[in-house]
């Protein structure tokens, strides 16, 4: 499940270019924090300590407890915008979070036990269609990916998405959409009396 990091922040009130560029000079990046039926927020969080977050694979899908003047709240990253050159953070996005929040949001589909699927050992192939899937959930219940189990998987057979693990109070965001995330083909070469048996 998601992790819980630590940034901190100041409120700032001047908005546009010329302010944007006065703090990136004093190495922090200019932001916003919006949601939870609150104002939106302006503030500048620290330069280095938001590039070294978002860094990590999980910088989206990570709780973030944000501390402003001296209070604290849970926020999410929602956008960063970055240097075309040298990638780094220009703006950033940050949503309110509580209890009762809900987040949408992509993660990497892993597939495991290739080994154990009969199709797999006679040289069928791994098709996958939907290799990040867009779920709705918790921002406190977010798993690091969502894993789909091969084992006993047989030729031409679709993996759906009721093969997922997901964790509780999940669910995708589109499920018609994304019903099917791979599927077992044969291997190229193999005739058509072949594929059938």
């Amino acid at each position: 499940m998601s992790n819980i990091g630590a940034l901190t922040a100041m409120s700032r009130g001047n908005k546009g270019t010329g302010p944007a560029r006065a703090l990136r000079r004093a190495d922090m990046v200019p932001g916003i924090i919006y949601g939870d039926r609150k104002e939106p927020e302006m503030i500048a969080v620290n330069f280095k300590a938001l590039a070294r977050e978002h860094q990590s694979s999980n910088f989206f899908s990570k709780v973030f407890t944000l501390e402003i003047n001296g209070k604290k709240q849970e926020v999410i990253a929602k956008d960063i915008q970055l240097h075309p050159v040298s990638d780094a953070p220009l703006h950033v996005d940050f949503q309110r979070i509580n209890k009762d929040s809900k987040v949408n949001l992509f993660l990497p589909v892993t597939f495991i036990n290739e080994e154990k699927s009969p199709a797999m050992k006679r040289g069928g192939a791994l098709n996958v269609i939907i290799h990040s899937l867009e779920i709705t959930c918790s921002p406190h219940m977010i798993p690091e990916n969502l894993v789909v189990d091969l084992s006993g998987v047989e030729m031409h057979q679709s993996i759906l998405i009721e093969h997922l693990k997901l964790p509780q109070g999940a669910q995708a965001a589109h499920p018609v959409r994304d019903n099917v995330l791979a599927t077992i083909v044969a291997p190229s070469g193999t005739t058509d009396e072949e594929k059938t048996a």
